[in-house]
Order: structure tokens, then C-alpha cells, then sequence
């Protein structure tokens, strides 16, 4: 029954490329502004690209060498001969996805900042348009990736029985696509974790001399660091956030068409994942009409015009997904349906919760910017209070989603099905990323087109409209960053439990007892991880910020009439100093995921690892949503006092603000969203790995 709805997965592949096209014709028709604003945008754009080149030849020798060793396994029969090729694909798309947004995203700052010289609506229609040219390619290449490995594989295996040795069709299949969900991942770490560093070391270090030591505003051209900053956008939120969601969006779907056949579901249960993620790009096609406003809006008007788009998907979707859980499973499944809800509604919540907490219309951030009038040190007291109070609703509402889909989908009778629950709940949660990852690419845009405004003097008016949807881009932002660290949360534990069945299908034995020493060992390691992670990428970015700082002082002190607006700064340094220190800063955290899960498999065994995962997974989630939101509740809390409040710009009350800004620009861009990066990572590394640990670890 299944069969009939599985085309559906292509065509909405190609619809959401071509809409994605679309899109993109409407940002590049439309006006370029003025000449200054044409070649800031071409600095910027140069900046980019020179990065993500660089970037691509570091992964790439990566990519070469997993790929040789994976066909090593392949040769030795641990892992079908599809899987290398399938790492490649994954890694490819995910790397793709996230260059053609930032490629529109650097063509749309200056159109952005053009549109805002027309009306607010205009410069709000060409951000947007911009963020969801990134949101629909994200899932439209996700889509298109699954669909021809589900088509080849399905091909091949039906044609070629004798090759399924000790699984059935659907297992090998879902196996063999994990692996690209696993180059998806790798892909995303590197992007993330190196486009992080960049834009923070950049954005730190022009905050640091520009606003505290020079006193000059932000995205002022006389700062040299400015360029850098902005290319730091580009390459951080947008090129490595689309990797990044690429990666969970696909993750999701893997992991939870893996659990199908556990469950017993057949292709009929992977069937459910790929349309539903199909009918979820339709409904954000719908949505992206709806965002507009009118130009006298106000800051929650403007936040409802991206929430109306939002809400319409989810609702589509959640009629939508009623009739494929009863059409492709039958109305015996229909708990299905509830678990695709409950994952739906926990998606919508922590994006509220994560707006209340960063968002400045709000009392927790702006007790934050009342703290800064006594000073740096109750700004980042107030701050750390205030993240680690954030994560109260998230974890709840975490919890809720998976025993609501765990219990309504049978699970405490049929463990296979409850843990499908789990994973269709992820899906549930992601459906709407088509929408939802276009309201979080729009902010980079909006504060590229503030600082393009600012840098070609185009009046207080215009700055004041570019300033508003900075602003909500800001908030968008960090909401978008609590769905991914929520969404990472429930395909983790659709994940760990893809990973147990690997191992019982390849004869292992699970231990899972918390009594069993080793796997109490391997919680404790995987509780330590997301904070070593941490510390290794922290580090980077003050390590790289420093170099930034030293170059903008250098020049202040070296570059006569600089500070006069008589010469112009040297732009080139900054942006080399970024690149070539966010590549060899990177490195090290990104093997550190991959390498932990294999060792720790074959010192201690497969028990230990699953309690590896689990460790990981519990106080990643934790972790990174703190960051996240203390970090977005710095970055408003200073644009809060900019506003005027407090003694606003130039104030002491701002000087500290801007300090916090700067602690909480890692936390929230570089680390924070690096962290389910990581929990999924290492989830797949083990699945990948499983067989090879099996039969070579010392734990015998």
C-alpha cells in the first residue's frame, strides 16, 4: 500500500528547486541600489567565497580519506559497497545547500537595503525571500538525495536478492542511507564549527576596538574588521546554518525509515517519513506568501508577519499528515499521527520559549540590559541566569514529545513501534524547515543590510528600517537555533536506537544495565564531550578573535586619516586573518567527534557506547540550548540599550552590554548550535562503525 505514495518524494524535491528558483530570479530582478552599495556587497560576496573555497579544500581531504577508509570496510564486508559512495552524496548536498543560500544571501543584502529605501514591506519581502531561497533548497536537495538512494537501492536489491546476506531488502536500504546522513553530518560539523569561529573571531574582534576602544558605531566603514563581519554572516548563519539543518532534516528521515523495519512497518513505514517531509514543503510554498506587513509595523507586528507563514505550515501539515498515516499504514496506525502532532507542537513551543527568553519585548532580557548599568560582571551574571533558566521549558517539552509519541504509537507493548513514534515525532518537528529555516536565514540578510545602509550613508530613515528587521532577525535567529537544538534532541534518540538495532543485527550483545560499570564509564564520557567540544571551539574563536583585534589596532594606530574618514581601511587582512585561523581552529573539535565513538567502542564495547550516546545527548541538549539563549539574550540586551534605554549608544550601560554581546557571540553561533551537530555525529559514527567494532573490539 505504501508503493503509491513513494513518487510523491521527487516531486516535491523538484518543486521545492523550482520554487527555490523562483525566488531567486525575484531577489537577483530586484534593484542593486546605488554604487557604494554595490561594491560593499561585492567585498562582502569576494569574502565569502574565498572562505567557503578554502574551507572546501580542507573537507575535501577529509572526505578522501573516510571514503578509503570505508571502502576498506566495504572490501571486508563490514558495510555494503554502496556506503562510501553514499558518505560523498551526503557530505555534497549538505556542503551545496548551504553554498547556493549564502550565494543568494550575498546578492540580497544590498537589494535588502535598497528595498528598505522603498517601505519597510519591500526590504522585508527581499530578506525573506532571500532566507527561503536557503529553506527550500536545504529541502529540496535533502529530498532529492533520499529519493535517489531509496530508487537505486530499491532497484538494485529487488533485481539482485543473492546480495541481501543477513537482512531483509527494507534494512539494507535504511542501513546504506544512514551512511549519507553520516557525510551529512560531517559536512555540517566543519561548516558550522568553521564558519562559527570566522564570523565571531570577526564580529568580536570589531566590536571590541570599534565600539568599546574606538567608540564608533557598529558597521562603521573606518572600522577594518567590518567587511570580515559581515562576510562572517554569510559563511557562519547562513552557509554553515544551511549545512547544518540539511544535516537534521535528513537525519531525521533516515533514522526514523531505519526504525520502520524494526517496527515491522515495511516500506509502508518508510513511506510515511518521505511524504510527510514532501507535503511539508508544499506547505511551506503556502506559508512564504503570507509574510508581509505594512510599513508604520511595529516590532511585534513585524514578528507576526513571519509567525503567520509559520503557524499556516504547521497547520496544513497537521491536516495533511492525518490522511497519509491512514492512507499509507491504515487506521489501525493512527497513533502515528499523534506522535507526528506531539512533535509538531513541541517544535512550536520552544520556538515561543526561546523567544521569550532572547527576545527584548521581554522581561528576561531586559532585565539583562538593566544589569549592564553596574557593569560587565552583572551582564554576564544576568546572562548565564537567564540561559540556564531557558532550558526549563525545552527539556520539558522534549520529554513530553517523546512519551506522548512513545505511548500513543503502543511502544510499551511494541518497543519497535514506540521507538518509530520517537522518530516520526522528529520528522513531525521538521516538516516545517522548508518555512522555519527561511525566518532564520532572513536575519543575516536583514544585518547585512544594516550594515550596508550604515557603510554607503543612506540616512537615519533607512538605518532606522534595516534596524527593524535586524532586530527581529535577531529573534528569528535564536528561535531558529532552539528548533534545531530540539528537532537534534529526538533524532538523537531515534538514532540510539537506529544504533541498537544494528547491533543486534550484526550478533552483537547489549548490556544496558546501569549497574554495568562500563556503561555507567561510557555516560560519564559522553556527559563530558559537548563540554570539552565546547572549550576546544570557545577557545577558537578568542584565539582567532585576538588576531582580528591586534590587526584593527595595528591599523588605527598605522593608517593615518583612518579615523578622520580620509583613508581607507585595509578590509583584505581581516577577512585572511578570519579564514586562515577559523580553518586550522576547526580541525580539532571536528575529529574529536568522530574519533571518540570508535574509540571508545573498541576499548570498552558496545554497551558503553550506547551509554556514550546517551550521555552525549542528555547534557549536549542541555548545554546548547543555554548557549544558545544566553547568548541571543547578550546580543538583544545591547540592542535593547542601542534603542535608547539605559543611557543607550555610547553609554556606560552599552559598553558593558557590549561586553556581554561579545562572551555570548560564541556561545550562541559558534559552540551552542555546534553541540547537535555533534550528538548526531557521533550517533552515526557508531551506527556506521557498528560492525567493525563488533567484531574487533577488546570487550569481548
Amino acid at each position: 500500500m505504501g508503493l503509491g505514495l513513494v513518487w510523491l518524494a521527487p516531486v516535491g524535491s523538484i518543486s521545492a528547486l523550482l520554487f527555490a528558483g523562483f525566488l531567486s530570479w525575484k531577489v537577483l530582478k530586484a534593484d542593486e541600489g546605488n554604487d557604494r552599495m554595490k561594491e560593499i556587497a561585492q567585498y562582502v560576496r569576494e569574502g565569502a567565497i574565498a572562505y567557503l573555497k578554502r574551507q572546501y579544500k580542507v573537507v575535501g581531504i577529509f572526505f578522501a580519506v573516510v571514503f578509503l577508509i570505508l571502502s576498506w570496510m566495504a572490501w571486508k564486508k563490514y558495510l555494503t559497497p554502496f556506503v562510501p559512495f553514499a558518505f560523498l552524496t551526503g557530505g555534497f548536498f549538505s556542503g551545496l545547500s548551504g553554498f547556493i543560500g549564502m550565494m543568494i544571501a550575498t546578492r540580497a543584502s544590498n537589494r535588502t537595503a535598497a528595498g528598505a529605501q522603498q517601505s519597510l514591506n519591500k526590504g522585508l519581502r527581499v530578506a525573506f525571500s532571500a532566507g527561503a531561497v536557503m529553506g527550500l533548497v536545504v529541502v529540496g536537495l535533502g529530498l532529492l538525495d533520499l529519493s535517489i538512494w531509496f530508487y537505486l537501492l530499491n532497484w538494485f536489491y529487488s533485481n539482485h536478492p543473492d546480495m541481501l546476506t543477513n537482512m531483509d531488502k527494507i534494512t539494507a536500504i535504511t542501513t546504506t542511507m544512514l551512511t549519507f546522513g553520516m557525510g551529512a553530518s560531517s559536512q555540517a560539523l566543519f561548516a558550522r564549527l568553521g564558519g562559527g569561529i570566522y564570523t565571531k573571531a570577526a564580529d568580536v574582534g570589531a566590536d571590541l576596538v570599534g565600539k568599546v576602544e574606538a567608540g564608533i558605531p557598529e558597521d562603521d566603514p573606518r572600522n577594518p574588521a567590518v567587511i570580515a563581519d559581515n562576510v562572517g554572516d554569510n559563511v557562519g548563519d547562513v552557509a554553515g546554518m544551511g549545512a547544518d539543518l540539511y544535516e537534521s532534516y535528513v537525519g531525521s528521515i533516515v533514522a526514523t525509515m531505519a526504525l520502520a523495519a524494526t517496527a515491522g512497518l515495511g516500506l509502508a513505514g518508510v513511506t510515511v517519513p518521505m511524504v510527510m517531509a514532501t507535503c511539508g514543503v508544499i506547505a511551506s510554498i503556502v506559508g512564504t506568501f503570507l509574510v508581509q506587513t505594512k510599513e508604520d509595523a511595529s516590532q511585534n507586528t513585524l514578528l507576526w508577519a513571519l509567525r503567520r507563514g509559520i503557524f499556516t505550515s504547521a497547520g496544513l501539515i497537521a491536516v495533511i499528515s492525518f490522511f497519509i498515516v491512514k492512507y499509507t499504514l491504515g487506521s489501525g496506525f493512527i497513533g502515528v499521527y499523534w506522535a507526528v502532532i506531539s512533535g509538531l507542537i513541541a517544535g512550536i513551543i520552544i520556538g515561543l520559549s526561546t523567544e521569550f527568553f532572547t527576545s527584548a519585548s521581554y522581561k528576561p532580557t531586559q532585565g539583562v540590559a538593566q544589569s549592564a548599568i553596574t557593569g560587565p560582571a552583572t551582564v554576564i551574571l544576568s546572562g548565564i541566569a537567564v540561559g540556564m533558566l531557558s532550558t526549563l521549558i525545552p527539556v520539558l517539552v522534549v520529554c513530553a514529545a517523546i512519551f506522548i509519541a512513545f505511548k500513543v504509537t503502543g511502544g510499551f507493548d511494541n518497543l519497535g513501534m514506540g521507538l518509530y513514534g520517537i522518530g516520526i515525532s522528529a520528522v513531525g518537528m521538521l516538516s516545517t524547515l522548508g518555512i522555519t529555516l527561511a525566518t532564520d536565514a532572513y536575519g543575516p540578510v536583514a544585518d547585512n543590510a544594516g550594515g550596508n545602509a550604515e557603510m554607503s550613508g543612506l540616512g537615519t530613515e533607512v538605518r532606522k528600517r534595516t534596524d527593524a528587521l535586524d532586530a527581529l532577525g535577531n529573534t528569528t535567529a535564536a528561535t531558529g537555533k532552539g528548533f534545531a537544538i530540539g528537532s537534534a534532541a529526538l533524532t538523537a534518540m531515534a538514532l540510539i536506537a537506529a544504533y541498537r538495532d544494528e547491533i543486534v543485527m550484526h550478533g552483537g550483545h547489549l548490556n544496558l544495565s546501569l549497574m554495568e560499570p562500563t556503561v555507567l564509564i561510557g555516560v560519564f564520557i559522553g556527559a563530558m564531550m559537548p563540554f570539552a567540544f565546547s572549550a576546544l571551539t570557545i577557545r577558537a574563536v578568542g584565539r582567532a578573535a585576538q588576531g582580528i583585534v591586534l590587526e584593527v589596532r595595528r591599523q588605527f594606530r598605522e593608517i593615518k586619516g583612518l579615523m578622520e574618514g580620509t583613508a581607507k581601511a585595509d578590509y583584505a587582512s581581516c577577512v585572511s586573518i578570519a579564514t586562515k585561523s577559523a580553518q586550522k581552529e576547526m580541525v580539532l573539535p571536528s575529529l574529536l567527534a568522530i574519533i571518540t565513538p570508535i574509540t571508545v567502542g573498541l576499548l570498552l564495547g558496545v554497551s558503553a557506547e550506547v551509554g556514550l550516546l546517551a550521555g552525549a545527548l542528555a547534557s549536549g541538549f542541555v548545554l546548547a540550548v543555554f548557549m544558545a539563549n544566553a547568548g541571543g539574550s547578550w546580543d538583544n540586551a545591547k540592542k535593547y540599550i542601542e534603542e535608547g534605554n539605559f543611557g543607550g549608544k555610547g553609554s556606560d550601560a552599552h559598553k558593558a552590554a557590549v561586553v556581554g554581546d561579545t562572551v555570548g557571540d560564541p556561545f550562541k553561533d559558534t559552540s551552542g548550535p555546534s553541540i547537535n551537530i555533534l550528538i548526531k555525529l557521533m550517533s552515526m559514527v557508531s551506527i556506521v562503525f557498528a560492525a567493525f567494532i563488533i567484531h574487533n573490539t577488546l570487550m569481548k
